[in-house]
């Protein structure tokens, strides 16, 4: 059945040009990320179908690869129910519960909850030429072991960040350098430089790790520049920064 949904979902999504589609997500999860603590056994998700149809819903955790299949990932949790039928206006709770393989204990590791919702065929009498997709909804997973330092609420401040040649050696990119153990989730980067705004995407920054941000349009490195970011906190709630960026390399 998993592999039929995947198979499904592919040939739904190939088929799109040649119908009139009907491109309305129903399976709503209640929540942008998932913090799960290491000193807790499980933790749950919510999810609501506020369509007007039943939908058939599958749940998995990847460890980051968005095409693996889910019957060959492996995982250190379990998700139940992993695969139910949600009607409409009616709500539904997944249980994730951590099977305790060892993970880092030094740092946040990171996972993805992926929902797949799969309407249900046209009925007799229904317009047969439109297609009905299906929707993945994928959400990250951040297993937090405890007595880390600082805080995860701190960790966007403490980034290090410096103006360098982008990683083709052509333009310009910004280094953040994370020294923090917790990710640190951006969804906005702006460079500040001789009163203009440049833009440098959106990302994440794993726990003692730099990532390279390219920068939009700036042509020459600049003398003195800050960076602008909005950090998103647990709650999915933006948080907005505005840090120096060190001497240009």
């Amino acid at each position: 059945m998993k592999r039929l949904i995947k198979t499904l979902t592919t040939a739904t999504l190939l088929a799109a040009s040649a119908f009139c589609v009907q491109a309305n997500a129903s399976v709503v999860v209640a929540a942008t990320r998932v913090v799960f603590p290491a000193n807790e056994r499980e933790v749950t998700v919510k999810l609501s179908n506020d369509g007007n149809t039943p939908a058939l819903v599958q749940a998995w955790i990847d460890t980051g690869d968005q095409n693996a299949s889910p019957e060959q990932i492996k995982v250190p949790f379990t998700l139940t129910p992993s695969m139910f039928r949600l009607d409409p206006k009616k709500g539904q709770t997944l249980r994730m519960i951590y099977t305790k393989e060892p993970l880092a204990q030094d740092k946040e590791s990171m996972f993805w909850l992926n929902v797949l919702e799969v309407p249900p065929k046209a009925g007799a009498g229904e317009d047969m030429n439109k297609l009905q997709l299906a929707f993945r909804t994928r959400i990250k997973v951040f297993f937090r072991p405890q007595g880390l330092q600082g805080s995860a609420q701190e960790a966007p401040s403490k980034a290090q960040w410096s103006i360098v040649r982008g990683a083709d050696g052509k333009g310009y990119a910004l280094q953040a350098t994370n020294p923090t153990p917790y990710f640190v989730n951006l969804g906005s980067i702006a460079l500040e430089a001789g009163g203009k705004t440049y833009d440098a995407g959106s990302g994440y920054l794993k726990p003692g790790s730099s990532e390279l941000f390219p920068i939009a349009n700036l042509t020459s490195a600049p003398s003195a520049a800050e960076v602008n970011y909005t950090s998103i906190n647990d709650w999915g709630g933006g948080v907005k920064g505005k840090q120096a960026v060190s001497a240009s390399n």
